[in-house]
């Protein structure tokens, strides 16, 4: 198996994640030990961002970092849990909300359109919409 950052760029889906992580300096983390559980959001859902976010992301690392923090949870959560958590704390240091009440497992905003993609270090759920933290 690979790591969290080698099984997202195979996917071929999260190439606009992937050089997130690369300008954040994050790939050396997400490659560690861990485990990790990733939020990912897609291409797709990078592209719903008011256009010019990204690259504006991109030249702000500070935020940039912030943002793909709030996407990961210390440890290894799989579906299984998710379904019985409301809440989870992010590395960023603030939580998501979590709802599996109607059958499809939201997180914030953003639904999760594939589960439990195994890494070595992890999991990665695929979600559909970019994560955004309350501003600090």
């Amino acid at each position: 198996m690979a790591d969290i950052v080698d099984t997202a760029v195979s996917a071929g889906s999260f190439n606009t994640l992937v050089a997130a992580v690369q300008a954040a300096g994050l790939v050396d983390t997400l490659k560690g030990a861990g485990p990790f559980t990733v939020f990912a959001p897609t291409d797709e859902a990078f592209s719903k961002l008011h256009e010019g976010t990204v690259d504006s992301l991109l030249a702000d690392v500070p935020l940039l970092t912030r943002i793909l923090t709030y996407h990961v949870v210390s440890g290894k959560v799989l579906s299984t849990d998710v379904v019985n958590l409301d809440s989870a704390p992010t590395v960023e240091g603030s939580s998501i909300k979590i709802d599996a009440s109607n059958g499809v497992v939201k997180i914030n905003d953003a639904t999760v359109i594939t589960p439990d993609v195994e890494a070595d270090n992890g999991v990665i759920h695929v979600i559909d919409t970019v994560l955004i933290p309350e501003p600090a």
